[in-house]
């Protein structure tokens, strides 16, 4: 008989390239795929509106995307711990899977979990699907965290080398029923429509994704190290907020990038650039993990007591985009 396996999903809202999903399935589990709605334990990193209008445009993609392949996708609301305990008992499950998050409440919650779920006897793994290599993995000569990005991103880049992204899976078995939420039931979307134009310009879900990277990778690549400053011009990847809710992995873009980098020596000049900006949403989650109080406090301690400029009119200058001095637009 076939054994279940929960993939509990949070910020990694795709097929591709998915290592918990891929783990659970390469260990022959009938698996059920969820998605827990637990706001409040982001605390104060609670999504805001707009984020919530994201987030329900992408677990539609993504429960459309799964249906696609037989499955579904189980929504569920309450803490995480008590629902993941709760679908164990309904479905018999006899192992969880997800991808690691790294923020400080987040991994003293997943820790919390995880030693429960093992005490009631599952099998309980997690990955890494966020990152191109794990904070811990990427340390100095002495054996310490670095603080500074430079020679951070020299040794992360030779570990990381050339990803090779996992393939979503084509087909999975039919999970059984199980109580599930309807994602409308989330209220995610605004009371008051002022998101109406949002879709003309952003597409969630793992096919926006893509088709964002390949238009990117067709048209700004190649001019990517001058044109980003530029705002009047579409110059960046604008994947920032697909990489935020993972509907792609930071491994496919930067597999999908460098393989269309052999085009010109401008295209990889400009390719290994926008790798190296990549570099610091990597070195910034190196820094919360080994140095949790930067939340709320400098890394370095000397900053502790800064002398803060207070100057309330070139506050409001700086606010309305007028000159200091100036009372109304300076000529």
């Amino acid at each position: 008989m076939m054994s279940t396996a929960i993939v509990w999903f949070r910020r990694d809202l795709r097929l591709d390239d998915n290592p918990a999903l891929i783990a659970a399935l390469k260990a022959g589990n009938r698996v059920v795929p969820v998605y827990i709605h637990a706001p409040d334990e982001d605390g104060r990193w609670m999504a805001g509106a707009a984020s919530n209008w994201w987030l329900h445009h992408s677990l539609k993609a993504l429960a459309d995307d799964l249906l696609a392949r037989g499955s579904r996708l189980t929504i569920r609301q309450g803490t995480s711990a008590s629902e993941l305990v709760a679908l164990v008992e309904a479905l018999g499950a006899s192992a969880v899977y997800w991808n690691r998050l790294y923020e400080p409440a987040a991994i003293e919650r997943d820790s919390s979990i995880k030693t429960h779920l093992r005490a009631l006897g599952l099998h309980v793994e997690s990955h890494n699907g966020t990152l191109l290599i794990e904070p811990w993995q990427v340390e100095t000569g002495q054996g310490d965290p670095y603080k500074v990005f430079t020679p951070f991103w020299k040794n992360a880049r030779e570990r990381i080398g050339r990803p090779q992204p996992l393939l979503a899976p084509a087909h999975f078995d039919a999970p059984p029923h199980i109580e599930s939420a309807t994602l409308d039931s989330l209220a995610l979307l605004p009371d008051i429509p002022w998101d109406a134009a949002f879709a003309n310009h952003w597409h969630p879900g793992e096919t926006g994704a893509g088709e964002r990277l390949d238009d990117f990778i067709e048209r700004a690549v190649v001019g990517y190290r001058a044109d980003r400053d530029r705002p009047a011009l579409d110059g960046t990847s604008r994947l920032s907020p697909h990489l935020h809710f993972g509907e792609i992995s930071p491994r496919r873009v930067v597999e999908r990038i460098l393989a269309g980098a052999t085009r010109s020596t401008a295209h990889g000049e400009n390719a290994d650039f926008y790798i190296r900006e990549l570099g610091w949403r990597e070195f910034a989650h190196h820094l919360i993990y080994h140095f949790p109080h930067t939340t709320d406090a400098p890394l370095n301690a000397r900053f502790d007591n800064f002398a803060w400029r207070s100057d309330p009119a070139a506050l409001k200058a700086w606010q309305s985009g007028t000159p200091a001095g100036c009372t109304t637009a300076c000529a």
